[in-house]
């Protein structure tokens, strides 16, 4: 079987304060662009990235909390549109950094869209909201989607929801061998919860977790207005794979690109032999079998 490997590029992406929305694309053009050229096949930005394009339109959009979920969310297939054209010109998967989507009965959820070179695009909800969110009136959406790519299966879970082990269980059952994990935390802490919940993701499923934070300070907006973290791509501590869990890590809070070259067929291979197997053994556990199963949908991009 030839190796399968996946190079990945995360963002440490800090929350600007752009004038317009040609300045706000010409930043981020840049991003993709410098992301590209580290060789990556796929690009990561984190968790409320979108929020930065309410700076665009004013004091009376950006320091209203409603006007800028109302604002952002308008914006949402331009947006995505703007990441496909990228994607195209330089043949990279892109995740879109998550911002507010708005239902058709007005409710906001924070959305992240997967975006294929192809010009295909799959879209990931958040499915736990964090207090600070139902203080914003984001409500949870779903459902739990996996994505078939030419890349591999990803999954996608939106900061808070990396914490909770059922739902990436339930994408590593339905074929996920890479979990995307966009953040936002306003504290170190915060960062430091969503790194444990990213790790100890990987390790239970045998697969690749891949961190994007927010960092720096935005104090224009009630939303993103202090932002800190460090990229992180991991995958289980096992012998041949990575001795720490650790492939690559950033430096805390510096906006920056962090890659590494993800060995699928390596981690595929651990499942069946490595020092531990706690994939097959998730049922061995007590209480294993007889939790809600979690329903997945399974999207095909080209």
């Amino acid at each position: 079987m030839t190796p399968k490997h996946l190079k990945v590029a995360s963002s440490q992406y800090p929350i600007g304060q752009p004038k317009t929305l040609a300045e706000w694309e010409k930043k981020i053009a840049l991003w993709v662009k410098n992301g590209a050229a580290t060789g990556a096949e796929l690009l990561v930005f984190p968790e409320y990235a979108a929020i930065e394009q309410a700076a665009c339109f004013g004091p009376e959009i950006y320091e209203d909390l409603q006007a800028t979920l109302t604002k952002v969310a308008e914006l949402k297939e331009s947006r995505v549109q703007f990441h496909l054209e990228l994607a195209a010109k330089h043949n990279v998967h892109i995740l879109v950094g998550s911002g507010p989507t708005k239902k058709i009965d007005g409710r906001f959820v924070n959305a992240a869209q997967l975006v294929t070179p192809k010009g295909s695009v799959g879209e990931q909800e958040k499915l736990v909201m964090t207090p600070f969110e139902h203080g914003w009136g984001v409500t949870a959406g779903g459902p739990v989607r996996v994505f078939s790519t030419s890349l591999g299966t990803i999954g996608v879970a939106i900061c808070y929801d990396s914490e909770f082990p059922l739902i990436t269980r339930a994408m590593a059952e339905a074929g996920a061998e890479v979990l995307l994990v966009p953040s936002c935390t306003e504290r170190v802490s915060g960062y430091h919860r969503v790194r444990t919940g990213s790790m100890a993701r990987a390790l239970e499923n045998t697969i690749a977790a891949v961190q994007s934070p927010t960092v720096g300070d935005a104090p224009w907006s009630p939303a993103v207005d202090f932002n800190a973290g460090a990229a992180g791509i991991y995958v289980p501590s096992e012998h041949g794979v990575s001795d720490t869990g650790v492939l690559a890590e950033g430096t805390l809070n510096a906006a920056e690109w962090v890659t590494a070259s993800i060995d699928l067929t390596r981690l595929a291979r651990v499942r069946e032999t490595g020092e531990m197997h706690n994939y097959g053994d998730w049922l061995k556990q007590p209480g294993g079998g007889t939790t809600a199963k979690v329903d997945v949908e399974i999207v095909k991009l080209i």
